[in-house]
């Protein structure tokens, strides 16, 4: 049999010439059928050869859910062949057997039996081919749902995913906004290594291949089911990834909306930069007003997560004045200063900092209103209050916005510049400042009133710190007096002890000339409390008169 899909003419033919030959066409393709045969295993095709005569059918199964492939599998089976079912096949001939009738009741052994009974023990029990059957229901929904087939395949993957997270790919790697690749496209997803080493079937983008109305309800149910968010969330990134961010025409504005409905509320579940992506690819596709909404609420949870790059989100349509979504990027500050819990003020100090940064970036716009400037430098003034950052961003937004719009006049330019607090300027800054011929005079005027008061302050504190190190001085000095007195004071005694001994060393030497030197014995005996005469040579301590009694 020849057609355009390069199937083969079939060789079985009618085996008597009574037994009528029964026509069908599948998507252009003929094929050709032993009518006896046909009607042993098909209750259909049994009544209507029996109801009509001629042997075409094709208008009579016009709404047949087959195509040339698998109902060369059903054909054979007619005529007693062996067919072999597998993951891609098992639906559609199911499918068709289920249409032809080909039941138990009407023909034991039934084909539509056998392919139950093989996707029950050869599709259920594996991930990855309830993935492929599911793929190829896509051409046979209607008739699959009706089967149970999609609801079984679906239902065993959630299951699956229940028992092992892991199949749905590893946690989003730690991020932060001062990665150098944190643009939402490379943050890595790190699969298993021992885990893709030893499980040749594990896949961490098996999920991706589905389409969208498989995607959704599974992601779905799993959340119901509490499977670990960070898992969901790993399936979901690679979902956007390959149907959102690397699609030519980025992606449809259908699956923009279902993934964000998807997409846990939880902090920290995706990397700032990726739900920044998937905003600017839902104002890119003008998705609804809800899906953008949503992804701003995400955002304005742990925008001091962001970089510079992902503010930048383009405006939609050609009648935009500005080339950039201001709009959007107050509102996600809004969201931000309202629902910001961190245990500092270092979260405002960074999103304060990175709008004026993003300031300085887009002042360069020509078309950029100095309303929306001002406004979105008033609300990053507004969280500096009580901090001491200083506003030198703030200020070298202002001097490049004024350079690339010389046109304002000269009010308009003391207006834009009332956002910036001369105070909260370091010296640098004030320094470029009183030299810059783009600000207004009264402007100059006060950095230079600023400068001169701190550096009064300056002086003050400098003569102030002198007067006080010159009282410590001078209190030191007097120590040392008191201390040098009480030490001439011991000297002088010190003196007149070494004169006294002096004159007492005189003395003794003078004596002992005198006199004989005494021998070592009475010297003992001197120590020893003894009488020194020459003619006793007792003890000086008399002796006790003993009585008798």
């Amino acid at each position: 049999m020849a057609s355009r899909h390069g199937l083969e003419r079939p060789t079985w033919r009618p085996k008597s010439k009574l037994s009528p030959e029964v026509q069908c066409h599948i998507r252009g393709v003929q094929f050709t059928l032993d009518g006896e045969l046909a009607a042993t295993k098909s209750a259909k095709l049994s009544k209507l050869l029996k109801e009509y005569t001629q042997n075409d059918l094709s208008r009579l199964l016009d709404d047949i859910p087959a195509d040339p492939e698998s109902f060369e599998l059903v054909g054979r089976f007619y005529h007693g062949y062996d067919i072999k079912l597998s993951n891609e096949n098992v639906v559609r001939v199911a499918c068709i057997a289920h249409y032809l009738g080909m039941t138990e009741s009407h023909c034991p052994n039934n084909l539509l039996n056998k392919a139950l009974n093989f996707f029950e023990h050869q599709i259920l029990p594996n991930w990855q081919s309830c993935i492929k059957a599911l793929i190829s229901a896509e051409n046979v929904l209607e008739q699959s749902v009706n089967l149970g087939l999609v609801d079984a395949c679906m239902e065993t993957i959630v299951t699956k995913a229940q028992e092992d997270p892991r199949l749905l790919g590893e946690p989003i790697k730690n991020f932060s906004s001062d990665d150098d690749d944190s643009d939402g496209k490379e943050m890595a997803i790190k699969p298993n290594a021992r885990r893709r080493l030893f499980d040749l079937e594990w896949k961490s983008e098996d999920l991706m291949v589905l389409s969208l109305r498989f995607y959704e309800p599974i992601i779905r149910e799993m959340i119901q089911r509490k499977v670990p968010l960070e898992y969901v969330a790993a399936s979901l990134y690679q979902y956007a990834k390959k149907w959102v961010f690397e699609k030519e025409e980025n992606g449809e504005k259908e699956t923009v909306e279902s993934l964000e409905r998807l997409i846990p509320h939880q902090k920290g579940m995706f990397p700032c930069s990726f739900l920044f992506e998937m905003l600017k690819s839902a104002v890119s596709l003008d998705a609804s007003t809800e899906c953008k909404n949503g992804l701003e609420i995400r955002i304005g949870k742990q925008l001091d997560q962001a970089n510079v790059k992902d503010l930048f989100i383009p405006t939609q349509g050609y009648t935009e004045d500005e080339q950039h979504d201001t709009e959007s990027i107050r509102r996600i500050l809004k969201n931000f200063y309202s629902n910001y819990t961190g245990p500092d003020a270092s979260g405002f100090i960074k999103v304060a900092e990175l709008v004026d940064n993003f300031l300085a970036e887009v002042a360069s716009d020509i078309d950029l209103k100095m309303s929306t400037f001002i406004s979105l430098a008033d609300m990053s003034i507004a969280v500096s209050e009580g901090t001491d950052r200083t506003l030198d961003g703030l200020y070298r937004a202002v001097d490049i916005y004024l350079d690339k719009h010389r046109h304002l006049t000269e009010s308009e330019r003391e207006k834009l510049c009332r956002v910036l607090d001369c105070n909260k300027m370091s010296v640098e800054a004030r320094e470029h400042a009183a030299q810059n011929e783009r600000l207004p005079l009264r402007v100059v005027v006060q950095v230079l009133f600023i400068g001169q008061l701190q550096l009064r302050d300056n002086i003050t504190k400098e003569v102030q710190g002198s007067d006080d190190r010159l009282l410590k001085l001078e209190e030191e000095e007097e120590d040392e007096e008191e201390t040098r007195a009480e030490m001439e004071k011991m000297g002088s005694k010190v003196l007149e002890l070494e004169r006294e001994c002096h004159i007492m060393r005189r003395e003794i030497q003078r004596g002992n000339s005198n006199r004989q030197k005494p021998s070592l014995w009475k010297k003992m005996k001197r120590k020893l409390g003894c009488m020194t005469t020459m003619h006793d040579h007792n003890c000086h301590v008399k002796k006790r008169k003993v009585h008798p009694r």
